[in-house]
């Protein structure tokens, strides 16, 4: 009786001591949140003056404008009906932003957790018509890795920015805070798709193979890390949700192609039909080596850059080409082609571009798939590219460096014909 009262009382000590080890205090220096309540989020978007490009992201073209995402702040519109001389002509402010897409006079933005509608009938005149609330996960931005991240509270609103700072906060056993953060790492056959591309004067724009907004017939499809979410746009000023759907896993890009869906993931890229665009159906894959992955594809082949490096993994750096089988169920790799770092990439029948980082700007001919290093056009190795759209002649390119345009309707005098720069803030 005595070994079994000695028992009881252990057992009860520890069940005492594990309950007091369940939470603890520290202090630390870290990312703390600053918030901007929902209430004024939504009251946030509107037009101001032209400003500066600042950190550019992705690049959008619709009839004669480039619309350039200022991450996480706002939308630059610029004038190109004249690409020899661009104009700044204004700013819509969105909190949050990372991608966007145009249909007819309506364009769409995410704002954080919202998708925003704006009406751009009078491109100088931007009004928001209407906003689909709490429809994309909670997310935050990038944080300085070299210090933690303290304690999130979705119900302050969102996280707009970071301060470091001691914090002095409880802490639990076994506590591994995980957080979502932006969405950003953003040919036609019959004028209704576009996240790859299409003519001026369509229904839809153009965007950038680093895309995650998307549109194809009646809808617009928007992609994170691992849901394709669905939106009926038939009548575009008032959309609706459909729905999301799980389509894999560390999706990156895009790209809508003969009424097919390539997504690049950091593993491969992934293909859906769009018989039914209500419900996506899985079609085929290619795996690679881990690796950051746009991809664009024409005339039954895809073209895919792969980044090593950081967050993409490995540390390989190529273009590969592949051939698509006609009903895109199978894909066979042709060859490989070393870079030094890229990003985006863009296809104009046999004219491939390729943004290779700090390497610069690469344009080729593609018509021998088999000795593609082997027929570059031009190379303008001082920029450091991010992303292209070619369209009628002329390229589109954003970069760290700023906003450039390139005149390629002669293959043997590709030219710069303009440039908005960055200016970075102190």
């Amino acid at each position: 009786m005595k070994i079994t009262g000695n028992l009881f009382v252990l057992f009860i000590l520890a069940m005492v001591l594990n309950a007091c080890m369940d939470k603890y205090t520290e202090v630390f220096t870290a990312n703390v949140p600053v918030y901007m309540s929902y209430e004024e989020l939504r009251e946030s978007v509107k037009l101001s003056a032209p400003r500066e490009l600042n950190n550019p992201g992705k690049i959008y073209f619709k009839d004669g404008y480039i619309f350039i995402n200022e991450e996480l702040k706002g939308i630059h519109i610029i004038d190109n009906r004249n690409p020899l001389n661009p104009q700044n002509t204004g700013f819509i402010e969105i909190p949050g932003v990372v991608d966007l897409a145009v249909k007819n006079d309506i364009l769409y933005a995410d704002s954080f957790i919202d998708l925003v509608v704006i009406d751009i009938s009078d491109v100088n005149n931007p009004v928001e018509v209407n906003r689909i609330k709490d429809i994309f996960p909670y997310t935050t931005p990038p944080y300085d890795n070299d210090y933690r991240v303290a304690k999130i509270d979705p119900g302050k609103g969102v996280v707009v920015e970071w301060k470091i700072e001691k914090v002095r906060q409880e802490m639990e056993y076994h506590y591994y805070p995980v957080y979502f953060f932006g969405r950003s790492e953003f040919a036609m056959s019959d004028g209704n798709f576009s996240g790859g591309a299409a003519q001026p004067g369509s229904t839809f724009g153009i965007g950038g193979s680093m895309a995650r907004f998307g549109l194809y017939s009646d809808y617009l499809y928007t992609v994170d890390n691992l849901r394709l979410f669905m939106f009926d746009v038939k009548v575009e000023n008032s959309p609706h949700s459909i729905g999301s759907q799980n389509v894999g896993w560390n999706i990156e890009t895009m790209f809508i192609y003969d009424g097919h869906m390539f997504f690049g993931t950091q593993n491969g890229m992934l293909i859906y039909n769009l018989d039914v665009p209500t419900v996506p159906k899985y079609t085929g894959q290619f795996w690679h080596v881990t690796a950051c992955d746009p991809v664009v594809v024409a005339d039954g082949y895809a073209y895919v850059t792969l980044r090593g490096g950081n967050q993409c993994g490995s540390n390989v750096n190529r273009l590969d080409v592949l051939q698509l089988s006609a009903d895109y169920k199978n894909t066979t790799l042709l060859h490989s082609y070393p870079l030094n770092g890229p990003y985006g990439l863009g296809i104009d029948e046999e004219i491939l571009f390729v943004c290779d980082g700090e390497a610069g700007l690469k344009v080729y001919n593609v018509a021998d798939k088999l000795h593609i290093d082997d027929n570059m056009i031009a190379r303008f190795p001082n920029i450091n590219a991010y992303d292209v759209i070619p369209v009628n002649g002329y390229l589109f390119m954003i970069g760290k460096d700023g906003f450039y345009q390139y005149d390629y309707s002669n293959l043997l005098d590709i030219r710069q014909v303009s440039l908005i720069p960055v200016h970075k803030s102190e």
